[in-house]
């Protein structure tokens, strides 16, 4: 990692952002120059003079503008083509698949549960991964790993209504010792209290990040701003947070794409601009690297009014130490190039992990992802 000069060097941070839904790629990254698409999307194509360009061939969907600002300040790196051998389709299974990198069989360990391992390996620091959002992504999830999962930081703990911190501790060992008949003791029971003294401890510290922030930065009341801004909060309040996860959810548009995803790309554009914007002021985006993904793309062909689930997607990659530019092949969209009607993938979403695990975590990327795979160079 590089810092700018008589900048103390701070270690690598991960934001990683989940678009939930399958967000059409092509209507991310579109090929406007290419006629192929217009002839397949001769209603949820975008016209050529609305989208943001990149070059004569790409450009932006016109409600990224923020993305397309980092994009231009060299800050954005687009990777074309991600996916993986035998696509699955199915949104529960794709998404296992991207958590645990085991496209041939069902796994729970999640990859950035193994980082968190990695990057803490005694568990010293509960809060090395937190979530923002409802309930725990399978990608964080490994046993022994206590990760925090926030849905607002303002309201945010655990037996909140026991002011007392001693008091609160004996509550819990209460409800574990009630729930003991029917989880067992031992290694179980151990589990179940230690997981519960991490999520009381975490509360409480994780409380304490809204109490000094300040910034000129006005989030969007929308759902992904509010996640954003809450970890920058945490990012800000330098509680030792290496991982950061959220999602937005929404981009299954079999029907009614452009009213429905051209919105939810704006709110998510409007929300990393600001995210970045408020970093900046606190002189805090020189460590910090996000990750946005989604778990498929969509059918070339649109079906009407929306399009269906697809393959060979892409990913976005931002921040100051990003190399920005456009990475891996665009999907050919000629019929006979195509995958049963799907783009095929030219990048291996592991390869994707393996370079930010390796290139910008600082840690081996074999056993996190499960094998070797090309690194790309947007680090």
């Amino acid at each position: 990692m590089t810092s700018t000069k008589n900048e103390r060097v701070k270690d690598p941070i991960l934001v990683v952002v989940q678009l939930t839904g399958g967000s059409d790629y092509l209507n991310m990254v579109v090929p406007h120059g290419d006629p192929l698409y217009y002839d397949n999307r001769p209603v949820v194509g975008i016209p050529a003079d609305d989208v943001l360009p990149i070059d004569g061939r790409f450009g932006f969907n016109p409600v990224l503008g923020a993305v397309k600002d980092l994009y231009d300040q060299g800050q954005v790196a687009i990777v074309n083509g991600v996916g993986y051998p035998n696509p699955n389709r199915s949104h529960f299974r794709a998404m296992d698949i991207w958590h645990t990198c085991e496209p041939e069989k069902i796994a729970t360990e999640g990859w950035l549960g193994r980082v968190i391992r990695d990057i803490d390996p005694h568990g010293e620091n509960v809060l090395t991964g937190v979530n923002f959002g409802r309930g725990l992504p399978r990608a964080l999830a490994l046993t022994g790993v206590p990760v925090a999962s926030v849905a607002a930081l303002e309201n945010y703990g655990v037996l909140t209504g026991i002011p007392d911190r001693e008091q609160r501790a004996r509550a819990l060992d209460v409800f574990a010792r009630m729930y003991s008949p029917a989880i067992g003791t031992g290694a179980a029971m151990d589990y179940l209290g230690r997981t519960g003294l991490d999520a009381l401890k975490g509360a409480d510290i994780l409380r304490t990040a809204t109490e000094t922030y300040s910034s000129t930065v006005e989030y969007a009341a929308t759902s992904i701003s509010q996640s954003l801004k809450g970890i920058a909060q945490v990012l800000l309040k330098d509680l030792g947070t290496r991982v950061f996860y959220t999602s937005q959810g929404g981009y299954d548009t079999h029907a009614n794409q452009a009213p429905v995803q051209n919105p939810l790309l704006g709110e998510l554009s409007d929300g990393i601009g600001d995210f970045f914007a408020d970093l900046k002021e606190h002189d805090a985006a020189g460590n910090v690297m996000m990750m946005v993904f989604t778990e498929f793309g969509r059918r070339v062909k649109d079906n009407g009014s929306g399009s269906d689930h697809g393959s060979g997607g892409g990913c976005y990659i931002i921040g100051d130490p990003v190399a920005g530019g456009m990475y891996g092949e665009y999907p050919s969209l000629r019929g006979e190039d195509q995958l049963d009607g799907d783009l095929h993938f030219n990048v291996d979403f592991r390869s994707v992990y393996s370079t930010i695990v390796e290139k910008w975590l600082g840690l081996d990327a074999k056993p996190v992802i499960g094998g070797s795979y090309e690194q790309l160079a947007f680090v």
